[in-house]
């Protein structure tokens, strides 16, 4: 494997639930190390202009109350901004998005090293949960750890270089490292093996168009 690919292997995964006001919503929490300081990252994660180099462009009112908007993907409110250590934001994509709210959490870990974590917390209908698991939205999100990392380290993709790479060989090969990855997380908060298997498999299946 690549080590693009390896990449996958440099993240710590979580999955489990919690009680909000609309329900029981299901969580997925990443976690990694990235060779870059506190004061870059949160640079990195809260910039207009470097979120487009990395992740897609945005758009909106950056200050708490305001709202975002990610080209052609979610958008929502800034609910806390506590510079540099937190950012939460509500996560809405379709039409009846629901509650979802995503949160990044940083860290410094010694000289020039940041811990970044990534929690999502999002009331999920029941059917689409049972089909693909905490997969559905675990490999997006890996795969912007990994433009992230890409990006601290000095490198990227461009916009057209990323579509490309979208369907070769190697993306698919991260994309379903990653869904295993996300099935043995699910497997870890003790849920049920054949459920596993059957969500691990879907998701896979989903991002890779196998």
């Amino acid at each position: 494997m690549s080590e693009i690919v390896d990449e996958i292997n440099r993240l710590h995964r979580e999955v489990g639930t919690r009680q909000v006001a609309a329900g029981e919503a299901r969580t997925v929490l990443l976690r990694r190390t990235y060779d870059a300081d506190v004061a870059d990252v949160w640079d990195a994660v809260t910039s207009p202009e470097r979120i487009g180099r990395w992740f897609l462009p945005v758009s909106g009112e950056f200050k708490v109350g305001g709202r975002y908007q990610l080209e052609g993907n979610a958008g929502g409110e800034i609910l806390e901004c506590a510079a540099p250590a937190r950012l939460r934001v509500s996560w809405l994509f379709g039409p009846e998005p629901g509650f979802s709210e995503v949160e990044v959490r940083l860290a410094p870990e010694g000289e020039g090293r940041t811990v970044f974590e990534l929690e999502h917390v999002s009331v999920v209908p029941e059917e689409f949960w049972g089909q693909f698991g905490p997969g559905a939205v675990g490999v997006g999100w890996d795969l912007m750890s990994l433009g992230l990392g890409m990006h601290l380290a000095g490198g990227g993709m461009s916009k057209e270089e990323a579509a490309a790479w979208q369907t070769s060989p190697e993306a698919k090969a991260l994309m379903s490292r990653s869904g295993q990855a996300w099935g043995d997380a699910y497997a870890a908060s003790g849920a049920d093996a054949e459920v596993v298997a059957a969500t691990t498999d879907a998701t896979i299946r989903f991002y890779t168009g196998a």
